[in-house]
């Protein structure tokens, strides 16, 4: 929608007419939908790759549903500023982030939102534009940050998990492999089992919930905020065991089904401690 109202008064007006009769909240607006759609379409095509268009969408896409909701809220707080005019130093910043998403790599897109998001924070007095632009940066933490510190920390994360689990099995562990319980091999976390990645959905959920509703800071919302990412790791470690207990064990709750259970878990858990953390503006709008 912003685009289109740009080229429209970009066809009959001077481009610094345009800057001065253009909403901000339109133009940035329409500079994060062009960065997630960016984004999101390299991890989309990837999944396609991977899956096939089928399961891909069922999957959606393996992107988490926290982070198509959070795209869309930053977004629409954003498109609540109505102050007309736009400055020199947003058109300078807008050029930047268009040539950094224009680039068919999906990381770039991500860290230049962070970017936009940030110069927002700090440049606009309007209440909505900060909460949207808030949570913009926080769907960069799952998309990008949590997994560049992941390739930093690999082994400390996935050594975390591994003693977790060797813990409730009663089993020796070695680096990131754990024995498994009837002594029949040994379960080797990977990556893909790590629990940082739900544990950085869990925070993005936070700020999503929390500024879409205009939250007011409480001493409570880091319990409600430790709840949520606690109960992500408790269902992934607690999975992760069942799995250590036997090849059958293992066979089963690593099948489709079995993630897709944990994973619904997981996002029931997220979301119900957030909304609780939430209830008083939440129940008020509703």
């Amino acid at each position: 929608m912003a685009m289109a109202i740009l080229n429209e008064l970009i066809a009959d007006r001077p481009a610094s007419q345009v800057a001065r009769d253009l909403p901000r909240g339109e133009f940035f607006a329409g500079l994060f939908a062009l960065g997630c759609i960016s984004g999101l379409t390299s991890r989309i095509v990837q999944s396609i790759d991977r899956l096939g268009w089928a399961d891909a969408f069922f999957n959606t896409f393996e992107i988490s549903i926290i982070v198509w909701v959070a795209c869309v809220a930053g977004i629409v707080l954003i498109l609540q500023d109505r102050t007309v005019g736009i400055r020199s130093s947003d058109l300078a910043v807008g050029a930047g982030f268009v040539v950094l998403v224009v680039l068919p790599i999906g990381p770039l897109s991500w860290f230049a939102i962070t970017a936009l998001g940030l110069y927002l924070i700090v440049s606009t007095d309007v209440p909505s534009t900060r909460r949207g632009a808030l949570i913009m940066v926080a769907t960069c933490v799952p998309m990008l940050w949590s997994r560049l510190l992941f390739q930093f920390f690999a082994g400390v994360i996935l050594q975390i998990d591994a003693t977790l689990v060797s813990w409730l099995l009663h089993t020796r562990r070695s680096g990131d492999i754990v024995d498994f319980a009837d002594g029949s091999g040994v379960l080797v976390i990977l990556p893909a089992c790590s629990s940082l990645a739900n544990v950085s959905l869990a925070l993005l959920c936070w700020v999503t919930v929390s500024r879409s509703v205009d939250h007011k800071r409480s001493p409570y919302d880091l319990f409600w905020c430790l709840m949520a990412c606690m109960s992500v790791v408790a269902v992934n470690v607690t999975r992760i065991s069942f799995m250590g207990w036997s090849q059958w064990h293992y066979e089963t709750f690593h099948s489709p089904l079995g993630a897709a259970v944990a994973n619904m878990t997981i996002l029931a858990l997220i979301v119900g401690f957030c909304v609780i953390g939430v209830r008083r503006e939440l129940f008020q709008r509703i």
